[in-house]
């Protein structure tokens, strides 16, 4: 399981755990546009929505990610 913080991307989670996209919207982050996962870490789309509760965004994920584990997706940043 990853730690998920402030710094972990927005995408990064979402192809992890599909599930959290519910979480993202529940804290006002739209967490998918146009069908692909938003660009950026969870704390800098925190700060872009007004989200007042970034520790419980966190906490929220980091419980969905104990009790469901990760999807293993390889994320590559270079376009290879």
């Amino acid at each position: 399981m990853m730690k998920i913080t402030k710094d972990s991307t927005v995408e990064e989670v979402v192809l992890r755990y599909p599930d959290a996209v519910e979480i993202f919207f529940k804290y006002g982050i739209p967490a998918i546009a146009c069908g692909t996962p938003i660009w950026g870490t969870i704390g800098e789309n925190a700060e872009r929505y007004n989200v007042s509760d970034l520790e419980g965004l966190l906490r929220e994920l980091n419980e969905l990610a104990e009790r469901k584990g990760a999807i293993d997706v390889k994320i590559s940043l270079e376009g290879n």
